[in-house]
């Protein structure tokens, strides 16, 4: 497993986690064939740092973040919260752990009930663990909104009346009223225009210094990942292949897949723009049956015979860079 850092125990730790769907049909609905969408994935995470996980639509982000959280149940594996498996926990013990891991969804409207006010949507935590005066949970409420830079007249609104940046401060409001430890943004600005983007990731950061957040930040946008990570994993089909300092990866990534990646990242200025763009062959192999060996070969342009034959281990081939790749770093960016 890549090495989280000096002597550091890992807030979060994920170790070899699987997560298949399976797919089942015929008169007796028996299982014909699996979805693969997380298959063995290893990482850890530091309190205090933002871990960004990056990759193409339908590669197992998502479902690898609510497994963590064990909104889905892994199939198989292990997930350790402050060195304790959670896997192990009855459902009273993942109540109290709730305190201490949170989410904010991709979608700022469609996780907002639209029946219930901002003060009932943002309390609504704090009253499912204890916090029964309504009075309490009001104060908390507007002292949560405040921080993310809404106001007290917008307690009694309802999500339809906000636009989605505010819906999605909602969210992150939501998120903060447990004062948890973890919290796993799930695209968590992709539904937003970019100039929202930059405030709610600005919220974010300055967020993260004032109560000392730890983040998994999933998102198919390498520009923002860059921007507010401290780590980076690259995951493709079901699995990571490449995890590095964010600024190791993004001046010099080591597997063929982050560096196509990465030349497809426009730059504000074109003059500045990477001379060659690598584009990919193909079509993303199913996750139903991936590819024997690597699971890139297929569309690598570095491909030999072992990449369809011996699947690469996640191996450290720099100092704190990791590479799933029996070739890494043999071909840099153009």
């Amino acid at each position: 497993m890549p090495d989280t850092s000096a002597n550091a125990r890992p807030l979060l730790e994920a170790r070899n986690v699987v997560k298949h769907f399976p797919i089942r049909g015929g008169v007796f609905m028996k299982q014909t064939a699996a979805v693969k969408a997380v298959d063995g994935v290893s990482l850890a995470i530091r309190g205090g740092e933002t871990l960004g996980l990056v990759g193409e639509s339908g590669c197992g982000k998502t479902t690898f973040g609510r497994v963590i959280l064990r909104l889905e149940e892994p199939t198989s594996g292990d997930v350790l919260f402050q060195g304790l498996s959670i896997l192990g926990y009855s459902k009273h013990d993942m109540q109290a752990l709730r305190r201490e891991m949170q989410i904010i969804f991709q979608d700022p409207f469609s996780s907002l009930n639209p029946r219930k006010t901002v003060s009932h949507i943002v309390g609504e935590p704090l009253l499912v663990h204890g916090v029964k005066s309504r009075r309490e949970r009001e104060a908390r409420v507007l002292e949560l909104l405040e921080v993310v830079g809404l106001r007290r007249e917008h307690m009694r609104r309802y999500p339809h009346q906000f636009s989605g940046g505010q819906r999605q401060r909602i969210g992150v409001a939501r998120a903060l009223a447990l004062k948890p430890k973890l919290i796993v943004c799930d695209e968590a600005v992709s539904a937003l225009d970019v100039s929202i983007q930059a405030q709610v990731i600005n919220l974010l950061k300055d967020l993260q210094s004032e109560f000392g957040l730890t983040y998994l930040f999933i998102s198919h946008d390498l520009s923002v990942v860059e921007h507010v990570s401290d780590r980076v994993a690259v995951m493709y089909l079901g699995k990571i292949v490449e995890i590095a300092p964010s600024r190791d990866l993004y001046r010099e990534p080591l597997h063929p897949y982050s560096q196509a990646l990465l030349s497809a990242v426009p730059v504000p200025d074109p003059s500045l723009q990477r001379p060659g763009r690598i584009i990919l062959k193909g079509d993303v192999p199913s996750p139903i049956d991936p590819p024997t060996g690597c699971r890139f070969h297929p569309r690598c342009h570095y491909a030999e015979g072992l990449c369809s034959e011996r699947e690469p281990p996640l191996s450290e081939v720099r100092e704190h860079h990791w590479a799933a790749c029996h070739f890494a770093g043999r071909a840099g960016l153009p």
